[in-house]
This record gives C-alpha cells, structure tokens and sequence, in this order.
C-alpha cells in the first residue's frame, strides 16, 4: 500500500508544486553541467513525512513552527520534510498563510497517506470519524535514495498519545542514522 501511497498527488499550499506526490522527490534530478559528473542524482537522500493530527491540535502546530525554525538543518542532511494534515486544502492553507512553512505542506482530507503508512488511531469509528481526537501523530523517515525505482520506510516514530512525537534533535539523529 506504501507504494500506492506514495504516488498520490495532494494539494501543497507550502513550498513546491501545486499538487505534490512523495515519490516526486525521489526522481533524480540532471546535473547542471553534464560534463562535470555522471549522471543524475536524486534530490534528496531522504524525505521525513509528518503525519498531523488534525488543524485544530497544538501540538501540531507547534511541531510544524519547530521543525520550520531548523529546517536548515534537515537540508544540510539531504533531507526534505513533508507535513501531512488529514483536512481541506482550505484549512491547512491557515497554517501556511499564519506559519510561512519554509516545506511542503500538503492536505489529505481522505487521510488517504496516514492510512498507507499506518498512523495510529485510537477510539475506533469516533476515533476515524473525527481526528483531533483519535488520530495520532506519526513521523516516517523515507529512504529515496534508490533512482526513484524504490522508496522504502527507513525509520518511523507512530505516536501513541498526542504528545507522544520525537523532538527535533530525535529526528535529525535518526536522519543521520539512516543515511
């Protein structure tokens, strides 16, 4: 399902094409000047997908502000962030207009990608039926290393409360990990 996931364009109110799909920063991207190196590269070594709960949580909020004051870091690392929010494109636009998120920000009203890469939710049809309170926060670390053929989970933290996500330094550590 992963592979399916990660072929579906969402809209992208950040930085980045209108409509974005995961497995679009995984394609390699020519060299400018050819006759200095091989051949194609890719973008980026990993992709570290954000998996929110909904618009209204806090917590969300403050992790997207957090990883958007360090995102300099992330890119040293070959790493592209990707926050994925299971409302509107209208709703998640509030974020982006109120945050300025220097990455892709994406809406999935259908939370068609936190499916794919199973991110918890508790409390069962009320939990699915309305995600502040049931969905979880989760964060997938993407390994796109493989010519865009193959993207594979490298690393992922599936929150079991709402407060239950890795800090930044967590992540960049498990970023440095994978690479």
């Amino acid at each position: 399902m992963i592979d399916a996931a990660v072929e579906v364009p969402l809209p992208n109110v950040g930085p980045g094409p209108d409509q974005l799909a995961i497995a679009d920063l995984a394609t390699p991207v020519a060299p400018p000047d050819p006759t200095t190196t091989d051949g194609a590269d890719p973008a980026y070594e990993t992709v570290l997908l954000l998996l929110h709960r909904d618009h209204h949580a806090g917590q969300c909020r403050r992790q997207v502000r957090a990883v958007a004051d360090r995102y300099g870091e992330f890119r040293e690392r070959g790493c592209q962030v990707v926050s994925v929010v299971p409302e509107p494109r209208e709703r998640v636009r509030e974020w982006q207009d109120q945050y300025e998120l220097p990455y892709p920000l994406c809406a999935d009203p259908d939370a068609t990608v936190g499916e794919a890469f199973e991110q918890p939710v508790r409390l069962g049809a009320l939990g699915r039926h309305v995600d502040l309170v049931g969905r979880m926060p989760a964060a997938i670390v993407l390994d796109v290393r493989n010519d865009g053929d193959e993207i594979t989970v490298a690393a992922s933290h599936r929150g079991h409360t709402n407060m239950d996500r890795p800090g930044i330094d967590e992540l960049l550590a498990t970023i440095d990990r994978e690479t």
